[in-house]
């Protein structure tokens, strides 16, 4: 008996704005929102021989099936790269470029290079590869799923490697988010060297101490279309 055919864009509605004969990549990133350490981004392409059952939005998924998920995708994949953009970046070109840099970097480490990156979101990096944003796209889009999911992971992992580094923040259980508990120790401890000083918490507690920002380092580049 033949095997059904696994639609890879579940929730793209009518024709495919592309062809088939492309090499499709899926883009996401984790990580835009905490106040400390880096934004990750992960691009996937899928081997259609080789379905993954249960691919989904990262943010749908309880911690412990992201952590299933993550190794299969990096063993069933025709190929997979995560990349990222530290603090220190973020505050020096902010998060949206940031974000746009980790992406892009994630593409170009692909050992196979796509015709076409889809990108979940509503803007794209600017890259040498054709790309396509879509909305929510880490639901429609299997590879998309499939990039969230190894990015997600992967920072999550990043910020239990922090809390190695600075135990008292408790990064290995608010991953580094704006939680209550997180917000405590960052008024009794103060800002650790990887807390985002370009964000508003972190940054009140500098000027209440009387420390401001870092100048930028001068990076002026566009890294969105």
């Amino acid at each position: 008996m033949r095997k059904a055919k696994v639609n890879f864009y579940p929730g793209l509605k009518g024709a495919l704005p592309f062809s088939a004969a492309d090499i499709v990549c899926g883009v996401d990133e984790a990580g835009r929102g905490p106040l400390a350490g880096p934004v990750f981004a992960a691009a996937v392409i899928l081997d259609p021989k080789r379905p993954i059952d249960g691919l989904r939005d990262s943010k749908k998924l309880t911690e412990a099936r992201r952590n299933e998920l993550a190794p299969l995708i990096r063993e069933h994949a025709l190929a997979w790269a995560v990349a990222a953009c530290s603090h220190h970046e973020i505050d020096t070109i902010n998060i949206l470029q940031a974000t746009m840099l980790a992406m892009r970097r994630a593409v170009e480490a692909l050992s196979t290079p796509p015709t076409l990156a889809l990108i979940d979101g509503n803007r794209c990096p600017v890259m040498l590869v054709r790309s396509l944003a879509i909305v929510e796209g880490d639901d429609k889009v299997l590879a998309i799923s499939a990039a969230s999911i190894l990015a997600k992971t992967a920072r999550d992992a990043a910020l239990v490697a922090l809390h190695g580094q600075y135990p008292d923040y408790g990064f290995d259980q608010h991953k580094g988010y704006g939680t209550a508990l997180h917000l405590e120790r960052l008024r009794l401890h103060g800002p650790s060297p990887v807390h985002r000083r370009s964000y508003a918490p972190v940054r009140a507690l500098l000027a209440q101490a009387g420390a401001g920002l870092p100048p930028a380092a001068g990076v002026n580049v566009e890294l969105f279309a």
